[in-house]
């Protein structure tokens, strides 16, 4: 099946939107309402981030749980974006729903909306994805069964959830070495008289867990835990401002290990580092009982902005690190940025609002190949392609939409699926096979699973030139039966090769192959 285009106004909370048939629930879905009262918020009267949290990880621990059957634990959060903050009388509602589960471990969804009861408005504040793993029981390891998607939506989350896994399972590997390589490019610290030491900023404090804060199985809940490392990163960003600060994102984190009541928390905060508008703070909790060495539960960096009574970003001051661990800190967090904007910039905009090519970087390759196999598997999932023509056993459909004229041809070959993916996915083979390209070069093998292409085509016509092309190409193998063999294609730019004479520069959206194995026939669906 090849591809081309890309859902340009798709958005990841579009999941939780019913379709049509209105008596259908999805059978994991838990929804949540709760009130915000003085209770829990803060001195602005505004729900505290870490309340929410809480809510957040009690509703998607439902869901996990009413897939699995027994009890679940929080293992993983993606990065979450607080794009609003919610007033005392407002109603939160929470959705959480199983996307996709794995062997032992599930991704749950979560949507949070703000209502306001007086106005009948409601209102996104965030959407996230946790991954929760299931309890060993008596038994052993307990086996998860597969979900099933039913509506459009699903069917996209569904295939969606085998990337992001993919995406945090590499994750902390890649930042270690985008970190590393990073800050050894930055220049030295800051050294303004002006500047606050870092040191002023530092918190700890201690948390007893009691029964109130754990589970049924006598584990602390994660959103509990989350909650304390918010409380202290708060207080540590209002050191460094005097004021009241926001908090705005929390990058991706993992729980490294277990807690139980009885457990002393300690909970460490500073600020790291400071920019014109925002600052970050990394978090560290570690538990201990008795007389044990501390064990380390989670880390985390959140970044904090200041509003003025415009809801405008204040300017900060700049902070000055500590010696040694402190300047480590200071300069790793000027690298965090970079990757929170490249993934922003990629990521989190509408299509409409992205140019075609993207500069590729290493910085920002593992959101770009994100973003170059998630536009296929979108448009894989559409199910209002239109059959113009069919020829010879091969379709062609196409669907108009935003301005857009999307293509697909469908085709069966009686070649095994394993064998067309490894075929198809060379690029400097397919001039062997395809005329509308005249030559390729390899540019960049950036990892086992995406690489760079130059690609030529001749000309369409006489006196004009011929286009090229500069070429990420990412591809995937199914993650299990259900899923196909994936080759996706977008445009990128690359500073060592600009645009030629010779050529007119020419850029893919989003093009590629999915492949399916049909069992029946036992011929291949490409």
């Amino acid at each position: 099946m090849t591809l081309e285009g890309k859902d340009a106004d798709t958005e990841l909370d579009s999941l939780f939107i019913q379709e049509s048939e209105e008596e259908y629930r999805n059978p994991t879905e838990v929804k949540m309402s709760q009130i915000v009262l003085p209770c829990h918020a803060n001195h602005c009267g505004e729900l505290s981030a870490g309340q929410l949290l809480k809510w957040m990880d009690s509703t998607a621990c439902l869901s996990a749980e009413r897939h699995a059957g027994c009890s679940c634990i929080t293992a993983c959060v993606d990065d979450i974006h607080f794009e609003h903050t919610i007033d005392v009388g407002k109603v939160v509602n929470i959705i959480a729903k199983v996307n996709r589960a794995f062997i032992s471990s599930m991704e749950v969804g979560i949507l949070v909306t703000c209502e306001d009861l007086y106005t009948d408005r409601q209102w996104k504040v965030c959407h996230a994805f946790a991954t929760f793993v299931t309890r060993r029981t008596e038994a052993g390891k307990v086996q998860l069964k597969q979900v099933i998607p039913r509506t459009q939506m699903e069917q996209m989350e569904y295939s969606l959830a085998a990337e992001r896994r993919r995406m945090r399972l590499i994750h902390a590997e890649i930042i270690t070495d985008l970190l590393s390589s990073s800050t050894a490019q930055l220049g030295t610290s800051c050294r303004r008289k002006d500047a606050v030491p870092a040191e002023k900023t530092r918190v700890e404090s201690v948390e007893l867990v009691l029964p109130p804060h754990a589970n049924h199985q006598v584990s602390t809940f994660g959103g509990q835990i989350m909650a304390w490392m918010e409380n202290v990163a708060t207080i540590a960003a209002s050191r460094l401002c005097n004021a009241h600060p926001t908090l705005r994102t929390i990058d991706m984190f993992h729980f490294r290990g277990p807690s139980h009541i009885g457990d002393r928390l300690v909970l460490k905060a500073i600020v790291n580092n400071s920019f014109k508008h925002s600052m970050e703070v990394g978090v560290c909790a570690e538990a201990y009982q008795g007389g044990e060495p501390l064990r380390h539960i989670n880390s985390a960096f959140m970044t904090f902005e200041v509003l003025d009574g415009d809801r405008k970003p204040c300017t900060l001051p700049r902070i000055r690190p500590a010696p040694v661990d402190g300047k480590r800190r200071y300069q790793e967090a000027i690298a965090r940025k970079k990757i929170r904007l490249d993934r922003k910039y990629i990521m989190s905009c509408k299509q409409t609002e992205v140019p075609l090519s993207v500069p590729w970087d290493p910085s920002n390759q593992m959101y770009l190949s994100y973003n170059n196999v998630s536009a296929l598997k979108l448009m894989d999932t559409r199910n209002n392609w239109v059959l113009t023509s069919e020829k010879n056993k091969v379709r062609l459909y196409t669907l108009e939409e935003n301005h857009m004229l999307f293509f697909k041809v469908e085709m069966h070959v009686s070649v095994p699926a394993e064998q067309t993916f490894h075929l198809l996915s060379d690029l400097r083979r397919r001039k062997e096979w395809d005329r509308h390209y005249e030559s390729v070069a390899l540019i960049n093998q950036a990892d086992e699973d995406d690489t760079l292409y130059r690609v030529a085509t001749p000309s369409v016509s006489k006196g004009s030139r011929g286009q090229d092309f500069i070429l990420l190409a990412s591809r995937r193998k199914p993650c299990d039966a259900r899923d196909p063999y994936l080759i996706a294609l977008r445009s990128v730019t690359l500073p060592t090769h600009p645009p030629t004479k010779d050529y007119t520069r020419g850029e893919v959206l989003c093009a590629g192959f999915s492949i399916w194995e049909d069992i029946q026939d036992s011929l291949y669906h490409i």
